[in-house]
């Protein structure tokens, strides 16, 4: 199958790769603050941030239907559908300078997106943990039995409540004591 050079479907797929980039770019930095804000305890920093990681997820919702709109530009091309156009294909529509400029920022959003991936799989790790730490917090202060974080040191002891009821709950918090 030989498809028809397409003058116009390099420039528009170089300009939708470019805003991918930068949403990603905008997403990663969102991601790595929220982070540094799980690490500081900073509730309003991490609301923040999720609001700001929302935000720029409705973005790239956008962005998505531009890049199914030029997927099925190319698949009209190439007597494919849509969602069959893979770059390899889409590029042979292109000049060779847009070509390979394509295959340069795919490539540069692919590594953003596996970037972001990461600190945002890091990111939930992290809330996981705190969430852990304020349950058993939250345990302690209303003497209920753990269900979830236990100390290693602790973990073959018997629980406090079991031996102490109500007086070792409250003597975690007595700054007294």
């Amino acid at each position: 199958m030989t498809a028809v050079l397409d003058t116009t479907l390099g420039p528009a797929l170089i300009g939708h790769l470019d805003a991918q980039l930068v949403s990603a770019r905008r997403l990663l930095e969102a991601v790595l603050r929220q982070g540094q804000a799980i690490r500081a305890q900073d509730v309003e920093s991490v609301i923040a941030r999720v609001a700001e990681i929302q935000g720029e997820m409705e973005r790239r919702g956008r962005l998505e239907a531009d890049r199914n709109r030029l997927l099925e530009q190319a698949g009209a091309a190439l007597g494919l559908p849509a969602h069959a156009v893979t770059l390899e294909a889409l590029t042979s529509l292109l000049s060779p300078a847009d070509a390979t400029a394509a295959w340069q920022r795919s490539a540069e959003l692919r590594g953003l997106l596996a970037e972001i991936a990461r600190e945002h799989g890091i990111n939930r790790a992290l809330m996981r943990q705190e969430l852990a730490f304020l349950d058993h917090l939250t345990r302690l202060m209303g003497a209920q039995p753990e269900t979830g974080y236990r100390p290693p040191s602790e973990a073959g002891a018997p629980h406090p409540t079991a031996t102490a009821p109500h007086a070792s709950t409250l003597r975690t918090l007595d700054l007294k004591a």
